[in-house]
């Protein structure tokens, strides 16, 4: 059995994915990896670009290892990240509330004589 780690780079942030697979057949001059699995009794292979590879090994605690790593580190990103989400939607509420009382104060003040606004002889 040979284990492997790939980057999922279809989406943000990055994330991880571990398999096993039975079998693999690689070339120096290609740059894809096909992976044979067995499922329903029928050989399925899947293509995967070579550069998305992390990790492909025999050795499955050195496996187990380091997708705990990822594992980990991904938390903590994704921990970052909605952090980050959480700060910004905040500040566009912020944002928003302040535009709209500044929009509001200015709506008072625009029908006074000293404020050029065409809007007044549209009204």
């Amino acid at each position: 059995m040979y284990y492997v780690i790939k980057k999922q780079t279809d989406r943000l942030p990055t994330t991880f994915i571990g398999f096993g697979v039975e079998k693999y057949i690689a070339s120096k001059k290609n740059k894809n990896v096909i992976f044979l699995f067995l499922k329903d009794g029928k050989v399925i292979r899947k293509w995967v670009k070579l550069e998305d590879i992390i990790l492909l090994t025999e050795d499955k605690n050195y496996f187990l290892k380091i997708m705990k790593q990822f594992q980990n580190v991904e938390e903590a990103q994704q921990k970052l990240v909605d952090e980050a989400q959480a700060q910004l939607e905040k500040s566009m509420t912020h944002f928003v509330e302040t535009m709209n009382a500044e929009i509001h104060d200015f709506e008072e003040i625009r029908d006074t004589k000293d404020v050029p606004c065409i809007l007044k002889n549209l009204s």
